[in-house]
């Protein structure tokens, strides 16, 4: 061995420490929370998107990727809409959730 490797210092993964794998589901209280901390900051669109997420089920991608005419094409809004996954080519039917009071 070299004297100068005697000095170096081991190299750390970079996911050290983290978790690998599938995570756990939102709790219900988590959720709630959640959905309360952007209320009130008033921010309808990520409230839009979080409450979208949870209904239709989608991969996050696909959630953002969605067009305001898949779910009202002429100016009113479906009650069901259909997304194809970009990941499996499947369509997610998912129904639109009435507006929550801000």
């Amino acid at each position: 061995m070299r004297q100068s490797d005697l000095f170096i210092a081991p190299r750390r993964p970079s996911n050290a420490g983290r978790l690998i794998g599938p995570k756990a589901p939102l709790k219900p209280n988590r959720v709630w929370a959640i959905r309360q901390q952007l209320k009130m900051s008033k921010r309808v669109r990520n409230l839009a998107m979080f409450n979208g997420a949870l209904d239709a089920k989608l991969r996050g991608f696909d959630l953002v990727k969605t067009r305001v005419s898949d779910v009202a094409p002429v100016g009113s809004l479906r009650k069901r809409s259909t997304v194809i996954q970009l990941k499996t080519g499947r369509p997610v039917p998912f129904e639109i959730a009435k507006k929550l009071p801000m």
